[in-house]
């Protein structure tokens, strides 16, 4: 991520859209339970939010100071942060009761990729359990925004029936004016 970019993601001004933009979102669709992983909270701002709706959260991050910063941060709360890769989680299948990735799965560099993580996802949410993620749209300024960084945005004209193969169900989309939100459950 460029430097550029990641401090965006830990200022006020993103703070502030979260709480105008995400939070809203997740008041009304998002039924958390009360063991919550987050994959990619990066400076951890959306993680602020988790926390404050969920009795315990989980915080995967794939970059070493990005992981060792929120851990540090957070250390003593419900948050248990861990540094690795979410295309290989070392958690037990079925064991969170929601899983959310907010602005973070457009990072990844190719779609087989995403689809990789998009389905470890799924392993790990408890049946009945449900995925809640937004991220970024393929807009001029969003592009601009990840120069010297990997940008590639999940196209929303193929999400939904990607989300169904990998075996999500009950997909839902909604596209707002900067990003993609969806939700969708596993069976149980």
């Amino acid at each position: 991520m460029n430097e550029t970019h990641l401090q965006y993601l830990a200022s006020d001004d993103w703070a502030a859209k979260l709480d105008a933009d995400l939070l809203p979102w997740i008041e009304r669709v998002a039924d958390l339970g009360d063991d919550v992983l987050e994959v990619g909270p990066g400076p951890g701002l959306t993680t602020d939010i988790l926390r404050r709706r969920a009795e315990k959260v989980t915080a995967i991050e794939f970059d070493h100071a990005l992981a060792v910063t929120l851990a540090d941060r957070l250390r003593g709360t419900s948050v248990d942060v861990i540094e690795g890769d979410a295309g290989a989680m070392d958690f037990d299948s079925d064991r969170f009761s929601a899983v959310t990735a907010f602005s973070v799965l457009h990072h990844i560099p190719t779609a087989a990729e995403q689809d990789r993580v998009l389905a470890e996802m799924l392993r790990v949410l408890a049946p009945g359990g449900g995925l809640f993620a937004t991220d970024a749209r393929d807009i001029d300024f969003i592009r601009d925004a990840h120069h010297d960084d990997t940008f590639v945005p999940l196209p929303a004209g193929t999400l939904v029936a990607r989300l169904e193969t990998i075996g999500f169900s009950d997909v839902q989309l909604e596209i707002a004016d900067y990003e993609l939100r969806v939700s969708a459950r596993k069976l149980g």
